[in-house]
Parts: structure tokens; sequence; C-alpha cells
């Protein structure tokens, strides 16, 4: 099972660890000078921006290996290499096109537009020209975000012309490195949407979605960044909304021409309908995976894997309620340590609690970064108890961040 994973990526070791479990032999094909390869499965290190050259290194690698069971892409940044795997050697696949729309906010915007199904309102910006003239006629409040990054890493509203120049200029700051020109220099301008924000993770199976939860997101998402907290599942919409997404959901799924595996959406919900505010061709981001539990103690990577080598496994969830909380990093500094983690842990219902960035290490926030200080995980009775179980054990926790210093660089002469 050939695993395509970012370096960096919260998902590469669940699905490594899934795979074992099922008895398949991983390999991981992943980027970075310091990947995980070698330390937890076999597999090959690619160059995320030469994809052909990255294709032929898989292909080569299987002719001398042997054959490749399924593939499986873990973030955005793979998901597209994956598909052009499965596709060369015949494998469970989505077209590619498919999925470098469902990759690129821009693409999946037009596609969504042009299929009538609700979505904001948008206009790119391309930061190689004046943006003077480029934003005439937007309505405010908007939001701006890059079209390739994720986990609302650039993500900034705007309420009038001058927050919008300033969060462009920001969003470029981000954008520095990103090597593909149309991923460095093209902005989405969205309207915002007001309502209720949640996710949506499901299957596709042959065409057919499957909904496997729904998650409500009960902090509101109003800007100026849009920081993910609390996941909570089973959503407490009415079943007639709950349908609605569904409907929805599999519509644009059809629109950008998904037909096969994980699908991860975010969408708000108002008086006036649903609407799509993203959805891509992979799981669930971080470490919000660790809710599912289907059947007789598999998890959602295990329902991913199997769907990848042609099995379906029953998705039947157990009827307790499941919550997460993505810790937030409260501002710029040094993270020295984190107190309360025991008191935390002993809040009823909370099942369990992780810090994921070491003492000493910088803290980045939103909207320059996408990662999460830590994830606090709960289970109960009911949707309202675990949102509850989640902010007892987050108040119980004091982030002490020290002031980092930077050297300055002296210009000679």
């Amino acid at each position: 099972m050939l695993i395509v994973s970012p370096h960096g990526s919260y998902r590469a070791v669940p699905f490594v660890v899934a795979a074992k479990q099922l008895g398949m032999e991983p390999v991981l094909a992943s980027d970075g000078r310091y990947s995980i390869v070698s330390v937890h499965a076999e597999g090959l290190h690619v160059d995320w921006s030469r994809l052909d050259e990255a294709l032929d290194l898989i292909h080569a690698d299987c002719r001398r290996h042997g054959p490749l069971a399924g593939v499986v892409g873990t973030d955005d940044g793979s998901t597209e290499l994956a598909a052009r795997v499965a596709a060369r050697l015949g494998l469970i696949n989505n077209p590619v096109d498919a999925v470098r729309i469902a990759r690129r906010k821009d693409l999946a915007r037009a596609r969504l537009s042009s299929r009538g199904v609700r979505g904001p309102g948008y206009r790119q910006l391309d930061l190689r020209r004046p943006l003077g003239k480029q934003l005439q006629g937007l309505g405010y409040p908007c939001v701006v975000k890059p079209v390739a990054l994720s986990a609302s890493r650039g993500v900034i509203r705007a309420d009038d012309v001058p927050q919008l120049l300033a969060a462009c200029e920001r969003i470029r700051g981000i954008l520095t490195d990103v090597q593909d020109p149309i991923e460095r220099n093209i902005l989405l301008v969205e309207d915002f949407i007001p309502g209720a924000e949640l996710a949506v993770e499901g299957v596709l199976y042959d065409g057919q979605f499957e909904l496997l939860a729904i998650f409500d997101k009960p902090d509101s998402l109003n800007g100026p960044f849009f920081e993910e907290t609390i996941y909570v599942t089973p959503s407490r919409q009415v079943h007639a909304a709950q349908q609605q997404i569904r409907r929805t959901i599999t519509r644009a799924c059809e629109a950008y021409g998904l037909r096969e595996g994980p699908v991860h959406a975010e969408c708000r919900v108002n008086s006036e309908g649903v609407w799509i505010l993203e959805l891509a061709s992979r799981t669930i981001g971080g470490l919000c995976s660790r809710l599912f539990r289907f059947g007789t103690g598999f998890g959602l990577e295990h329902l991913v894997l199997t769907h990848a080598v042609g099995q379906h496994l029953s998705a039947r969830r157990p009827q307790e309620a499941a919550g997460i909380m993505m810790l937030p990093i409260p501002q710029a500094g040094v993270l020295r340590r984190v107190e309360g983690v025991t008191a935390a842990r002993r809040v009823p219902y909370v099942e369990d609690l992780t810090i994921e960035i070491r003492e000493g290490y910088e803290l980045v926030p939103l909207p320059e970064a996408a990662t999460y200080l830590g994830f606090i995980f709960a289970r109960g009775p009911t949707p309202a108890k675990v949102e509850t179980a989640l902010r007892q054990a987050h108040a119980c926790l004091n982030i002490v961040v020290a002031p980092l210093w930077k050297p300055l660089t002296r210009i000679a002469g």
C-alpha cells in the first residue's frame, strides 16, 4: 500500500499504523530532507515540485519490488501525485483533473459556480499586477485566501479596502516560498457567508457518496482569521438540514468529477441553505480522525485503505458523542511550558490530551502557520456534554510563552 504524504503531516503515521494493523505492507512516499521514511515504514523520498519525476521514481520502484495493491494521498499536497500513480498503475483512483480541481480553490469555485452548486461569490486577484483596479466593485465583508493552502492558513476577512490591501500583502509574505507561479501569485476573494459552519466527512464508492459524520463547529468563525477549535459530532442540526448537507456535498463531488475515496468538506448553513466553502479529496486533517470508531474497533484510516484495494467496510458508528478541540496558539513566541495538563485530563468525559509542540520551540499563530499546539479529545452521552468537557479542559490550561528575540542583520557601511 503506497501512502503519499508531505513532510510534517499529522496524517502519515495514522495511515502507516492502520496499514500494518490490516496486514498491509506500507510504503511511504514523502518529501523533505527529514521525512519519516525508514523510521516508520519503507519508502521513497520524492520531490513535490517535480511530479513527473516523482511518478517515474515510484513506477520504477514498483518494477523492482513488486506491484502495489492501492495508493492513498494523506493531504492536499499529496492527492494529485497519488491520483497520477493510481491512474498509471490501473488502481482505484479519481480522475487526476478532478483531484486537481479539489485541491485548487480557484478551479473549485469556478466549477461549482458553473454547475449551479451554491457557494460564495468570488473574484481572482493577481499579486503581480497593481491591486487598486482589481478591487473595484467588491462587496464587504469579504474573505481573501491563497488558492492552494489548507488548515485556514492565509485566510483573512476584510471589512473595507484598506483591510483587504493589508491582507493581500500579508498573504504575499506567506506565499514567498511557494514554487508554482499560479499558487504563489493568485488569490481568491470571496463573499463572507454568515451562518453555522460545519465539517463533513464521507467516502465515495464508485460515485456513490457515503456520509460518515457531520461535525458542528460551535465557536463562531467570523474572522479576521478562521482558526479551527472545537468539532463535535453527531451534529445538532435538524434532520432536514443534514439531508440537505448530504445532497449538496454529493452534487459538489459530481461537479468536480470525484468518484472514489475520502471526501472532506467545509460548509455553512443559513436561512438560504447550504453553502460549500471547501471540498477536498482527502480525509479530515490533524488528529481529528481519532474521533471515528466504526464496527469492531477500526477507524477512518482503515476504511480508506480498504477502499483503496476494492473492499467496503461497514461504517456503522457507535451512539456516543465525540469531540475534539484543536488547541489554538495564543501568541507568537517560544513555548516555555503548558501548565494544568493533569487537571485537564481529569475533566469528566475527556479521553486524552496531547501537546504536539515541545518546550523551547517557536509558536507561530494563524494566519502565517497551520499547526496546532495540541489536541483535546472527549466522548460522552451527548454533544452538549462533550462540548462542555472540551471547554472545561481548555480552561485548565495555562500556556506560558516567552518573547522570541530574532537577531538583526547588520548592513555593512
